[in-house]
């Protein structure tokens, strides 16, 4: 081996280089992946597989996420949201079902994958499995329980019916029902198998639970779920846990009819009343109408009988209270001598009333003569005349009112304030009062003397004596042009307010 040889082939060299006759270009991460997608989808472009559901996830998109094993293996597998939506179960998991899809890689984390197509249960086992399952979940929460049972009422007036409006079913029930007892129905049309029916189904039932009849129909008294016979697949919609939380959850009494005598669903558990047919179902819903006419008639011939019996026994019970009780002679014998006794007294009485009225009205005549009453006019007169007003007695009241006014006027003219005023006396207010004292004019200071013509201002001040002995101030007047002394032998001027 040349040297050169050895050079290119080592391992330890640190630039990559092509080498001559080499026809492998290196291949980057996103070329190899899609090579071996590629090749994987092409190889296996349609697969069918046998496995259990583990690590079950659906997402907020739709798509659901799995894993299909068995005892020696795991593949990844994905649905998406428009095949989920197609499928006729509920995927759980432990259920084993066989899956139809191809295979492909996710580059991304290097792994490969089968996108399903459909998916189906392997085999009635595994729908008997998925069925007990899900039967054993609901039964833990007390779906079935009797106590959640409603009775049926004894005559509905109107029925909802819940099943297909093509099928032999609801001609079946509106058949029996009429024969039976006519009632109004409502038929509420919805798919009894395939995609889509179990969601119609329980809005059907939750849709006659929220009806309160102030709509132009009425509320059903009764709902009857029904379907004819079929495999167990063909009745699977009434095994999903929408129609059986629907059923469970009806505030209305529910009969579920589904399939006939040996078929046995979920919401016939979940149901009040399971009935074997959906005929058996009409039977249980209403009496028969001849029955009931029957039945009336029978209980109004009791009636009649029992009417008739009570009152020939009345009239046997007052015949015998009638014998015993006594005549009307005896009972109203002692009242008619009665009467007689004061129809005689009432004829002598009134005899005696007349004969006394006569004799007073001849008294009362006798006293009426002319004279009296002349007399009487007389006397009546001359009370007339003494009572008359005359005018010499108003003119000495009005007299006398005169002088009493005179009298009253003179003594209020004598109580004037003012009139001492006329006789050289002065009056001496302060701030609108009287001053009636030397220690009220000390307080106010500033006096106001009125005198007969007009008003002075003073200040109350000190004599000669009080200034040097300390005697009380008196008031002193404004300048005004010095009087003459009373006296000749007058020293000074008098105190106003001297004693």
């Amino acid at each position: 081996m040349s040297p050169e040889y050895d050079a290119h082939d080592s391992s330890g060299r640190l630039l990559a280089e092509e080498r001559a006759g080499d026809n492998a270009p290196p291949l980057s991460v996103s070329e190899l992946s899609g090579m071996l997608k590629r090749t994987v989808e092409d190889r296996f472009g349609h697969v069918r597989l046998r496995g259990e559901i583990s690590g079950f996830k659906r997402a907020a998109s739709g798509h659901l996420y799995l894993a299909l094993k068995d005892d020696n293996a795991v593949l990844d597998g994905v649905m998406w949201k428009g095949g989920a939506q197609r499928l006729a179960f509920a995927p759980q998991d432990g259920v084993e079902v066989i899956a139809t899809g191809k295979l492909t890689t996710y580059p991304g984390r290097s792994k490969y994958q089968i996108v399903i197509d459909r998916m189906e249960l392997a085999g009635e086992g595994a729908l008997m499995a998925l069925l007990e399952k899900l039967k054993a979940k609901l039964a833990g929460e007390g779906l079935f329980a009797p106590e959640r049972k409603k009775p049926l009422p004894f005559l509905p007036r109107t029925i909802g019916v819940v099943t297909s409006p093509t099928g032999a079913v609801i001609r079946d029930i509106l058949h029996r029902l009429a024969d039976r007892c006519p009632t109004q129905v409502l038929l509420w049309p919805v798919l009894v198998q395939g995609q889509g029916a179990a969601e119609q189904v329980a809005r059907a039932v939750r849709g006659f639970s929220a009806m309160d009849g102030s709509g132009p129909l009425p509320r059903p008294d009764l709902v009857i779920v029904a379907r004819g016979g079929g495999s167990i697949e063909d009745l699977w919609s009434f095994n999903e846990e929408v129609v059986v939380r629907a059923v469970a959850d009806c505030t209305i009494p529910i009969i579920s009819a589904v399939g006939h005598e040996t078929d046995t669903t979920l919401c016939d558990y979940a149901a009040d009343r399971r009935a074997p047919t959906p005929t058996a179902a009409a039977e249980m819903a209403v009496p028969v109408r001849a029955e009931l006419l029957a039945g009336l008639s029978e209980m109004g011939l009791r009636m009649g009988r029992a009417a008739r019996r009570g009152v020939g026994q009345a009239r046997e019970r007052l015949d015998m209270q009638a014998r015993l009780m006594p005549t009307p002679d005896m009972l109203l014998s002692p009242q008619r001598q009665r009467l007689d006794q004061l129809a005689d007294g009432l004829v002598g009485g009134l005899r005696h009333r007349i004969a006394d009225a006569r004799a007073h009205l001849g008294q009362a005549g006798g006293a009426l003569r002319p004279a009296l009453l002349r007399q009487h006019v007389v006397r009546a007169r001359e009370r007339l005349d003494r009572l008359a007003m005359r005018p010499d007695y108003l003119t000495r009241a009005l007299s006398d009112r005169v002088t009493g006014f005179d009298r009253v006027s003179r003594h209020f003219a004598s109580l004037d304030p003012d009139l001492p005023l006329q006789r050289g006396y002065a009056r001496i207010m302060a701030q609108g009062r009287l001053i009636e004292s030397v220690g009220a004019a000390r307080a106010a200071g500033q006096v106001v003397m009125h005198f007969r013509d007009g008003t002075v201002d003073a200040t109350v001040g000190q004599t000669a004596d009080q200034a040097d002995g300390g005697a009380d101030p008196v008031p002193s007047a404004s300048p005004r042009s010095p009087r003459k002394s009373a006296a000749p032998d007058a020293t000074r001027q008098q105190d106003l307010f001297s004693q």
